[in-house]
């Protein structure tokens, strides 16, 4: 039975009286139950999401969400940061993903739906801080998808240039005010295509997806391979030419490589063992991401000269031409390359979908979110807005300003996920989890320490478009979303089922 909170008196008729308005205090802390979080899993308008996904595929949506962007977009702008020293960076940034995503882990096999840490949010700290962290997920979905399509078209140039020696002109493959770009049409066209494959469905989306992350694995183990031959001793030192600061920096810009595991638990309502599968995925996820980066990184860094990272477009295809003075090798790696980006587009904008289709069910986004197609199982309008939007973006945008951005909403997202995860502990003690964050609130308040930390790495400009992005959110929210608001509308009709603010619901 799920927890309903207390029922208002039944009126003579039979009906129930609707109560005086609630205090703008206790509106805004309302809290929806667990038990209804997960009741509701599923159910969207016209249809519900169907429950085909397992663990291999689970872990694919992580990996995939996740393994490449770091690697093959952001190493560019990163190495000129830290120098060498960029390999201690991707292991500060997993650090810091380490103890959200044993947070993450905890709340995903208690809470599984699509929501991720918007719901979890919403059951642990009410609906303004749901909002927020809402707010701050389609930040850093939607703006990393753009990012990470931008990046594609430097291997399809790559790929395009070694096979038939023809090029997509600057104009039309950078975004404006970047090489001479126009408009990125590459961008545009990866996005329309993961948004057809999404079309098509969880399970078809998910089984493309797993073929695209084995050959981004087996592309970045071929370049390890190879550019190993290239490594000298000398391109290490100085290993920190630019200080702690630099190195910190660099940390903070590649959390923006680590999102995928919370990609994965966007897919609580589609798993077919949410609670044992997805904090298993998460986990194995990023210990082989990690792994990667750091390997991939320092094989990197070891086989061509830092400072010429600064403005390479393609780095990893660059290094294997150096190291081999063969066109081929790069060229696989190319191709490898654009498979891998269009697997993190793919996963990605499947996970902006997910957290809009959750916002939309409790009305704090328009319905036609929630919409899902009877036959597929999909929520098509959504699928389609959400494409539209990101591809539009990547098209007009530069990359290194979209990096950032999503780090920064990505962090804040993730430092209230470790703040739910203490929540929840003490307001529902004797709620059944699968698994647990290990020394109590020790890790969350680590996890919670070390995304502020790199929040402050970030750029002056990169706060205040955060400021502004969030002052955007705040508006919507008190216009809109407070108004229409499931938890409110029922308040209004004296069928409330929220949470009281600062009480514990009580067990199921």
């Amino acid at each position: 039975m799920l927890d309903q909170g207390t029922a208002p008196p039944a009126a003579g008729n039979g009906k129930r009286t609707p109560q005086p308005p609630a205090g703008l205090g206790s509106r805004l802390m309302r809290r929806k139950p667990v038990e209804r979080l997960v009741a509701e899993g599923g159910q969207g308008e016209g249809g519900t999401l169907r429950r085909s996904l397992g663990m291999w595929q689970l872990t694919m949506i992580s990996i995939g969400a996740t393994l490449g962007t770091g690697i093959f977009v952001v190493l560019g702008d990163a190495v000129p940061k830290a120098g060498p020293a960029v390999i201690v960076s991707f292991v500060i940034a997993g650090i810091t993903a380490l103890f959200s995503a044993l947070s993450y882990a905890e709340l995903a096999g208690t809470i599984p739906v699509s929501g991720s840490s918007y719901s979890y949010a919403y059951a642990t700290m009410g609906e303004l801080v749901a909002w927020v962290c809402g707010w701050c997920l389609i930040l850093e979905y939607g703006v990393s998808v753009a990012a990470v399509a931008v990046g594609w078209g430097q291997y399809l140039n790559e790929l395009l240039d070694g096979t038939i020696g023809v090029t997509i002109p600057a104009s039309l493959a950078n975004p404006p005010g970047a090489g001479g770009g126009i408009f990125n049409v590459p961008a545009l066209l990866v996005v329309l295509l993961c948004m057809a494959f999404l079309l098509g469905g969880a399970k078809e989306s998910a089984r493309a997806n797993t073929i695209m992350v084995v050959v981004k694995i087996a592309a970045l183990l071929l370049f390890c391979a190879v550019a190993f031959q290239g490594i000298k001793a000398g391109k290490y030192t100085p290993f920190m030419p630019l200080g702690l600061a630099g190195m910190s920096h660099a940390g903070a810009s590649l959390f923006f490589s680590y999102i995928g595991f919370d990609a994965a638990s966007t897919a609580g309502e589609e798993a077919k063992n949410a609670q044992r599968d997805l904090p298993r995925a998460i986990m194995l996820s990023l210990v082989i991401v990690t792994a990667l980066y750091c390997l991939v990184a320092a094989v990197a860094v070891g086989a061509m000269p830092w400072k010429q990272f600064d403005g390479a477009e393609a780095a990893l295809a660059g290094i294997m031409k150096d190291v081999t003075g063969q066109g081929f090798w790069s060229v696989l790696l190319a191709a490898g390359a654009v498979i891998a980006i269009a697997s993190v587009v793919l996963t990605v904008l499947y996970g902006q979908t997910r957290i809009l289709f959750a916002m939309s069910r409790d009305g704090l986004v328009p319905k036609t979110f929630a919409k899902v197609h009877p036959k597929s199982g999909v929520p098509r309008s959504n699928t389609l807005i959400v494409s539209l939007f990101c591809g539009i973006l990547a098209a007009a945008v530069p990359l290194d300003e979209l990096a950032d951005a999503t780090s920064i909403g990505t962090l804040f997202a993730f430092a209230l996920v470790n703040v739910a995860v203490v929540v929840l502990r003490r307001t529902r003690p004797d709620m059944q989890r699968k698994f647990r964050v290990p020394l109590g609130p020790v890790f969350p308040v680590l996890g919670f320490a070390m995304c502020a930390y790199n929040m402050f790495n970030l750029r002056s400009v990169t706060w205040m478009v955060f400021g502004g992005w969030m002052v955007v959110g705040l508006v919507i929210y008190f216009a809109y979303g407070m108004r229409s608001s499931r938890l409110a509308r029922e308040a209004a009709d004296g069928t409330a089922a929220a949470e009281p603010a600062g009480q514990a619901s009580a067990e199921a």
